[in-house]
């Protein structure tokens, strides 16, 4: 399979400036926290904590190139935000991706002149990541009001946030990369410890596919090939035909994945087969 390489939107050259100018607004919006989809409501300033336990000021674990994500966008220079919404069992970064506290106080001036470094070393473009950079849009905002312009920047997310974020992150990114983790309310109560899913997943899905490139992932999961990745599959081939998708069949039960049965071991062979075999009947465009 042929690469493609991700381009810089005719938006970019201004991404900057918009950063700056949003950035008063998302740090009000911590005032009465609703930058998720739980809308804790919670003021960060005081201390005071929802769901995520973040306060007032970002956190990142790590930023550094990365070779492990699409062909079309590595290297990457990764740049990941502690804390997340979102509490999946199975989450391979969860020490890290759970805990606000983790990693270092974002330095946005140091983090501009590493992503050049790491640009000039060969790295194709720039992830915003965590955890779930949603909940840190104060911050993220910094970072791409000095971020270097001509690079593509592409959007990590759990797919979680609320209309209030999207509308403070509308024309930042050149790609939209959403993790489409279940098929299911059920299981994404279950294994994640959220409500209301799929309604939320894909009303953010929909308005991420208008707003520019969109790269959808799925992570199968032993036990929920037809639970989950089956009802993924037939929505995104009903509402966003030809959208690009990676399937990804290396499942790893690390973090707490031991706590629920079916989730103790890697993906099986006939599991892989089956999902391949979804793929194929929904006529999916995956890329690798």
């Amino acid at each position: 399979m042929t690469a493609e390489c991700l381009t810089i939107s005719s938006r970019s050259a201004g991404r900057a400036r918009l950063a700056r100018e949003r950035i008063p607004a998302a740090r009000e919006a911590l005032r009465n926290c609703r930058l998720c989809a739980h809308a804790c409501g919670v003021n960060r300033f005081e201390g005071t904590t929802g769901i995520c336990r973040a306060g007032a000021e970002a956190r990142v674990f790590s930023a550094q190139i990365e070779v492990s994500d699409e062909l079309e966008i590595i290297p990457t220079f990764a740049v990941a935000f502690s804390g997340c919404d979102l509490r999946c069992a199975f989450c391979i970064t969860g020490a890290e991706s759970w805990n606000p506290s983790a990693g270092k106080p974002l330095n946005e001036q140091q983090l501009s002149i590493d992503a050049s470094i790491a640009v000039r070393k060969g790295a194709r473009s720039i992830m915003i990541l965590g955890g779930e950079p949603t909940i840190h849009l104060p911050s993220v905002l910094r970072c791409v009001s000095v971020l270097p312009e001509d690079v593509p920047l592409i959007w990590k997310t759990n797919g979680h946030a609320s209309k209030e974020a999207r509308e403070l992150l509308a024309g930042l990114f050149d790609l939209w990369l959403v993790d489409y983790k279940f098929g299911n309310d059920g299981c994404a109560l279950r294994l994640a410890h959220v409500s209301d899913y799929t309604r939320v997943v894909r009303e953010n899905l929909l308005w991420a596919a208008n707003e520019g490139a969109l790269l959808v992932r799925h992570l199968i999961m032993p036990g929920h090939v037809d639970c989950c990745w089956r009802p993924v599959a037939q929505w995104l081939a009903s509402e966003l035909p030809g959208v690009k998708v990676n399937m990804r069949t290396g499942f790893w039960p690390g973090w707490q994945a031991g706590r629920h049965a079916e989730l103790q071991s890697c993906v099986t062979s006939d599991e892989a087969k089956q999902a391949k075999m979804i793929s194929a009947e929904y006529d999916l465009n995956l890329v690798e």
